[in-house]
């Protein structure tokens, strides 16, 4: 399971607040489709939410723990029936995206119709 520096968790704290939970879990608990969802979420989105439909909070505490570390992500927030999971994106992605950041060619100026008029 990764573990956050209290400044990070503060930063990651204060971007989930506008996000809209990713995946629910109902009474039946973690399934396998439910994993996946979860797992493509934190690939695509680095931070999630996730909304619990069950009422027990001991049970509520062991899926956090659960999913944290089948999904090897850490653990940013829990308030009442909602969850908050960070798992950095992969480093290969980031290479590819900064390679082709770097071949973009510069944008031409564009003229105004003003420009024309001087």
């Amino acid at each position: 399971m990764l573990t956050l520096t209290v400044a990070h968790r503060r930063e990651l704290k204060a971007r989930a607040h506008a996000l809209n939970p990713v995946a629910m879990i109902g009474k039946t608990g973690l399934t396998d489709s439910v994993m996946k969802e979860l797992d493509r979420g934190l690939a695509s989105h680095e931070l999630i939410k996730i909304k619990v439909q069950v009422d027990d909070r001991v049970v509520r505490n062991t899926l956090f723990d659960e999913i944290c570390q089948q999904l090897d992500a850490a653990q940013v927030q829990h308030i009442g029936k909602v969850f908050v999971i960070y798992r950095p994106k992969p480093e290969e992605s980031e290479r590819k995206k900064v390679v082709k950041k770097s071949g973009d060619k510069k944008r031409k100026l564009f003229r105004t119709k003003r420009s024309f008029q001087n």
